[in-house]
């Protein structure tokens, strides 16, 4: 197994090693990716950040890894081919995407292998933010994604690992595992029949769906109904749910 690191704006993770197979997740910038076995200029392996396995095209990895100094702490940010605004943009990076900075020129930071990054979109790894709700209403109108958790595209347990992770708490990617993960790490909320007892940041579930409280009233989640990630009235949300997929699975609260 040979560790490689994500080089690209983002990379995505596939079912199959073909590009039009199907995206079950993404790599971000800076994330690591331990390769098992390459096949036609694709690695299988699995994923450092949150142990999602699948194939990667090896264009979008580099090696040796470098060691992360700096995250994304902008919606999203370009990366600049040199320091300067009218420089040519190369890429764009996302939310949570980290740097190992190098360099330093006028409000400019060298990220190593990228390019160079405006140093007011960055935080120093391990400074976090503290409302994980909002954070998610950041991105407010991104479209939905399956398998995204980019600015650009993300599905709604791509939301919740992004928002989550900016406010220093790791969890799995999948909305089925985060449950699980909610269960045993997060205090269950049992809300009325009319919904009420929510709170801001709390964590609503369905079979196959999340979503993250922004008010009492309010659900922020990236969903196919409206191919996009919205804000809309709770009671809405789990009354359509419940209509065309299933009930409420479990409501979590952060300790």
């Amino acid at each position: 197994m040979s560790a490689f690191q994500v080089t690209a704006g983002v990379a995505p993770i596939r079912k199959a090693p073909a590009d039009d197979a199907e995206q079950i997740s993404q790599l971000l910038a800076g994330e690591v990716f331990e390769v098992e076995r390459e096949e036609d200029g694709w690695g299988e392996g699995v994923s450092r950040h949150d142990g999602y396995r699948g194939w990667v095209a090896m264009e979008a990895l580099s090696a040796p890894v470098l060691i992360a100094t700096h995250t994304i702490s902008a919606l999203r940010t370009y990366v600049f081919s040199d320091a300067h605004l009218k420089s040519a943009p190369r890429f764009l990076l996302s939310m949570n995407a980290k740097i190992s900075a190098g360099r330093r020129s006028g409000k400019f930071v060298e990220a190593q292998r990228l390019g160079w990054v405006f140093e007011g979109h960055l935080a120093a790894l391990g400074a976090h933010e503290d409302d994980h709700a909002g954070v998610a209403e950041r991105f407010v109108g991104s479209p939905y994604q399956w398998g995204g958790k980019e600015s650009l595209g993300l599905d709604c347990s791509g939301l919740v690992q992004i928002a989550l992770e900016r406010c220093g708490i790791l969890i799995p990617r999948d909305s089925g595992q985060q449950e699980a993960w909610a269960r045993e790490h997060w205090q269950a909320v049992a809300p009325g029949e009319d919904l009420s007892g929510l709170q801001r940041g709390d964590l609503m579930f369905w079979p196959g769906h999340v979503g993250i409280l922004t008010a009492p009233d309010t659900l922020i989640h990236a969903n196919a109904f409206h191919m996009a990630t919205v804000a809309e009235p709770v009671a809405r949300a789990v009354l359509r749910i419940a209509h065309h997929h299933a009930p409420v699975s479990g409501v979590f609260r952060k300790i």
